[in-house]
């Protein structure tokens, strides 16, 4: 067994996949350094991202699968979980094997696990766009913290360079210890100096703009005057906002 060590980027994954290729290795874990398991009987290659490798998997890629099933197999990636990496590897092995079309041959199990992996990403994603509630800094800058489970920020991006084109904004994930910052023109990644990703107690609120408290009353007022008591369901109301989610949303503080 030969363990891969990589540095958790879709590109490190590609340029993996490329050395998989060049060194005929078939039995492998690929995994990052924080997941590491030490194990004196494998095999130990730390891999660093190469962009020409990764550039010519990503070629050979686009020739097997169509511009969907790269950005799928992307998209599954950012999940995060553990042991994905292989089940990636093996629809890609599986892609390149094949002649014809894989994404839609749903009795290869790495096509089921992709597919799988995709729902619960989209879930997070769908969920992330809907969630996300901005706070009014005195700076200008609307800032936002989430913790979501996979790691979504790169697919909710063009969704709020969209949605909110007209203002500077922040969306920081602090679980990860990066965000998105949107400054009227382009989104740039961002890391941030603060431990903990979002300022709490009397630090959070004394970088509000002077009018955030007042639009966080009125939010919640709005809440709690739209909400029928005769036809709440609680069981309902968490299983489409968990909660997980809660301490991020104005109208929950």
């Amino acid at each position: 067994m030969t363990t891969l060590v990589y540095d958790g980027t879709f590109e490190g994954l590609l340029t993996v996949v490329f050395e998989v290729y060049e060194h005929k290795l078939f039995q492998v874990k690929i995994c990052t350094e924080s997941k590491l398991q030490p194990n004196f009987f494998d095999d130990k290659r730390s891999i660093t991202s190469d962009t020409a490798k990764a550039n010519r998997v990503l070629k050979g890629l686009m020739q097997q699968l169509s511009a969907g099933g790269v950005q799928r197999l992307y998209a599954a990636h950012l999940a995060e979980l553990d042991g994905e990496e292989e089940n990636l590897l093996g629809f890609i092995r599986y892609a390149f094997s094949s002649k014809g079309a894989v994404e839609e041959d749903f009795g290869n199990k790495y096509v089921i696990r992709l597919n799988d992996t995709l729902k619960k990403v989209r879930r997070e994603k769908h969920r992330m766009e809907a969630f996300i509630r901005f706070q009014k800094m005195a700076d200008g800058i609307f800032y936002a913290s989430v913790e979501p489970d996979f790691n979504v920020l790169p697919l909710i991006l063009t969704h709020f360079k969209n949605r909110y084109a007209d203002q500077k904004w922040i969306i920081y994930d602090i679980r990860r210890g990066y965000g998105l910052y949107y400054d009227l023109h382009e989104v740039d990644f961002i890391q941030m100096d603060f431990a903990s990703g979002r300022p709490q107690g009397k630090n959070i609120i004394s970088s509000y703009s002077e009018d955030e408290t007042l639009y966080q009353a009125l939010w919640k007022d709005y809440f709690k005057h739209v909400n029928i008591p005769a036809r709440k369901n609680t069981k309902l109301h968490l299983q489409h906002v968990p909660k997980r989610y809660w301490k991020h949303l104005t109208e929950k503080f």
